[in-house]
């Protein structure tokens, strides 16, 4: 019964996450670069949000703000990898590592800021949960319901523009970095390009997060390469025979953040676990996830693989 109870928060959650595991998809799939700067983006977002969310601004101007500033630091990010030469997991940590003050100080130098949820109007909200069972609000504001809506509509602006020129250029980037430089491409924009949408993407995840919980704290990103990274393994493992259009393999990404949120919930509410040992529950699902592929292939291997090593000891 406890899962069954928390199965709408963690569906929610699960959706959150599922926006900023698209965003590492761009910068780890598409482009093929380890960017770590997400862990400081994602706080980056929710920090701006609720900073402005508290001085009054309305709710989708500080949720654009947040999403800028995100863009930013995948600017820096693309600015130390492509014009100061650092290699591309070295400058994800070294922005990283400057956003933790950064975001200190756009909290005002505190570790947590709250927002007052009865003097601003959200968009998903954790209370909206139980308002909307309860008749007190339209179903149309069911946390579940909006934050479907975000990921379906950025699913579908991503589908339209990784089909366009600079698109197609980025992912041909990403392929052969160095085919797509013989062919003319500006290969180190394109790396900025995917830099910026991946973290505007994971400091929009951010932002949702803090709406939801109503606050925006300093260690809120911790980890969150790890669970991008799960949802993106989950999501290939399960449905990687099923969907092979781009829009269905990002949204098997969401899928993916949400089943991991799902297994997680499952884990805590049927084995009552210690919350303190949910990094430790996150690795060890992520490394059972990474290992499907290499068990399916040593123990279970294809037919056809048999078949052509028959034919040539014949």
């Amino acid at each position: 019964m406890a899962f069954f109870n928390a199965l709408p928060s963690a569906l929610a959650q699960g959706l959150i996450w599922g926006i900023m595991a698209i965003g590492v998809y761009i910068t780890y799939q598409i482009l093929e670069l380890s960017d770590l700067t997400v862990d400081g983006s994602f706080c980056t977002g929710g920090a701006v949000f609720v900073v402005l969310m508290v001085a009054g601004c309305n709710v989708w101007v500080a949720m654009l703000a947040a999403v800028l500033a995100g863009m930013l630091a995948g600017l820096v990010t693309g600015f130390f990898h492509t014009v100061c030469g650092i290699p591309a997991i070295l400058s994800g940590i070294l922005t990283q590592l400057g956003l933790w003050s950064v975001n200190l100080a756009i909290l005002g130098w505190s570790s947590n800021k709250a927002m007052n949820l009865n003097q601003v109007e959200l968009l998903v909200s954790m209370r909206y949960l139980q308002e909307v069972e309860a008749g007190m609000r339209s179903f149309l504001q069911h946390p579940i319901l909006v934050i479907a809506i975000f990921a379906a509509a950025i699913i579908a602006i991503l589908y339209w523009f990784f089909g366009t020129e600079r698109g197609c250029s980025i992912r041909a980037t990403g392929a052969n970095v160095k085919m797509a430089r013989a062919q003319g491409i500006n290969t180190n924009m394109n790396k900025v390009i995917g830099l910026m949408i991946g973290n505007g993407l994971v400091a929009l995840s951010g932002c949702l997060w803090s709406q939801y919980f109503g606050f925006a704290e300093i260690n809120m990103g911790r980890g969150a390469i790890v669970i991008g990274l799960a949802a993106i393994i989950i999501g290939d493992v399960i449905f990687s025979k099923l969907f092979r259009n781009f829009a269905l393999k990002l949204l098997a990404v969401i899928l993916g953040s949400v089943i991991y949120y799902l297994v997680i919930q499952l884990v805590i509410s049927t084995m009552d676990i210690n919350t303190n040992l949910l990094k430790l529950i996150s690795a060890l699902i992520v490394a059972a996830f990474l290992a499907v592929p290499y068990w399916k292939s040593r123990y279970f291997p294809k037919k056809k693989a048999h078949a052509g090593k028959e034919k040539q000891n014949a």
